[in-house]
């Protein structure tokens, strides 16, 4: 019987399972986190829209055989704003994603990835989870903005996913916001995008030339993205994954999730894909709303080769999706990363580290966040030593400060496990 294995040897009960309707939604949940980059870049001229929207299909595709449950696959945040800022040129993309890729390859080829991840605590791990949450709601509030008359409607539909989270709520708000104008708005959709400059030829994709590199931004790229895909795309994507689905433990692992993250970079981004990680917010998204298994996957795969084979005209479809909306998605998402069941059920002297880590990550982003936590942790540690060590540095029995507790010789380890198999074999009896 495996580790994972229930009581009687079984598999665990992957847990509830959704609609049909309820894969749908669900996998429409994750657009908070997918539309702005994606529709940035696409808009912006600098990449094509068939090749990117390709590498997310077969990154989608790739989820559901891999993992078989809706684990996100998304646009890298810090390499995708360098790109929309200008920093990182067209060639330098290619090399930064594909140099990405084969690290998160070297990465998962070493059992060491295991180890370190599990070598963080987890009020750290909680802490950054929570500030990742802190940093998407930022997003989001910004992107309600542009028009609280959409924003607050959506909001309420979508709460109502905590009542019923079968039901298609995201798909709901979504396909109403596209065809439904607000009273008064002459150009047919409120706070939908603005209209996008023209993309360029798809047939251009994977032409990028490989000379005249900006070798010292693709540094910096590599530099600014690896942290935070080594933590939020693989260390807390682990553990949200495996709190809301119990077949995670089977098959959501750090090392795996460095190997598809690092094959889909390195072979698809010189291809013009846009660079593609994993994200602890996509998998709240699409669990809130609805996605249980791999049917959620598997519909955004056959969504985006849609669209990748409708060439240019797909531009026109994503700006409709109005920013208010998106942002309302993406705020779900972000309270499901910060309201977890380990930020409820955390010890008092925890609640200090995991506030310091998730205001260090808001603030400073996810490798400090990681620094700050693991400082916290160690004071943490060193204080709760001090406590219950007494002047002479042996441990205090509860009720009784000042009291030395008599150090007990130990006993071999024969005996040990002599007594071990006596008690036993006494509760047999």
């Amino acid at each position: 019987m495996s580790l994972v294995d229930g009581p009687s040897g079984r598999p665990p009960d992957p847990g509830p399972r959704s609609s049909r309707l309820g894969e749908l939604s669900g996998a429409l949940g994750d657009l908070g986190t997918f539309l702005p980059f994606v529709v940035a870049a696409l808009g912006s001229g600098i990449l094509a829209p068939a090749p990117v929207l390709m590498g997310f299909a077969v990154g989608y595709a790739l989820v559901a055989s891999v993992y078989r449950l809706p684990v996100s696959v998304q646009p890298m945040e810090a390499l995708g704003a360098m790109m929309i800022a200008g920093a990182l040129g067209p060639s330098d993309l290619v090399w930064a994603g594909a140099l990405l890729g084969a690290v998160l390859l070297a990465f998962a080829a070493s059992p060491r990835l295991d180890r370190a991840a599990r070598a963080v605590p987890q009020s750290v791990v909680t802490g950054l989870q929570a500030g990742l949450g802190l940093m998407l709601m930022g997003v989001a509030i910004g992107l309600m903005a542009a028009d609280w008359r959409l924003a607050l409607p959506a909001l309420a539909v979508l709460a109502c996913a905590y009542r019923w989270p079968r039901a298609p709520w995201a798909l709901l708000v979504i396909a109403t916001a596209m065809v439904l104008p607000l009273p008064g708005d002459p150009s047919g959709v409120a706070g939908a995008m603005a209209p996008l400059p023209p993309a360029v030829d798809a047939t251009a994709a994977g032409s990028f030339a490989w000379t005249g590199v900006d070798v010292s931004a693709v540094l910096a790229g590599l530099a600014a993205q690896l942290p935070l895909t080594l933590l939020n795309a693989v260390v807390v994507t682990v553990a949200v994954s495996r709190s809301l689905y119990p077949l995670a433990r089977r098959t959501v692992t750090e090392r795996r999730l460095a190997a598809t993250s690092g094959a889909l970079n390195l072979l698809l981004v010189p291809l013009g894909a846009l660079p593609m990680c994993h994200g602890a917010g996509g998998v709240t998204a699409h669990h809130r709303f609805g996605a249980r298994g791999a049917g959620a996957p598997l519909t955004l795969a056959i969504l985006c080769a849609t669209g990748a084979l409708a060439g240019p005209g797909v531009m026109e479809v994503l700006a409709r999706i109005p920013l208010p909306v998106v942002g309302a998605l993406l705020t779900y998402a972000a309270l499901d990363l910060i309201l977890t069941p380990r930020m409820r059920d955390a010890r008092p002297d925890c609640r200090p580290v995991i506030a310091a880590a998730a205001l260090a990550t808001w603030g400073g982003g996810a490798l400090v966040g990681l620094l700050v936590g693991l400082t916290a942790e160690g004071l943490r540690q060193l204080v709760l030593r001090r406590t219950v060590s007494g002047p002479t540095g042996l441990a205090q029995p509860h009720g009784r400060p000042g009291t030395a507790v008599s150090a007990r010789k130990p006993r071999p380890l024969e005996q040990e496990i002599g007594a071990d198999r006596d008690r036993r074999d006494g509760d047999k009896s």
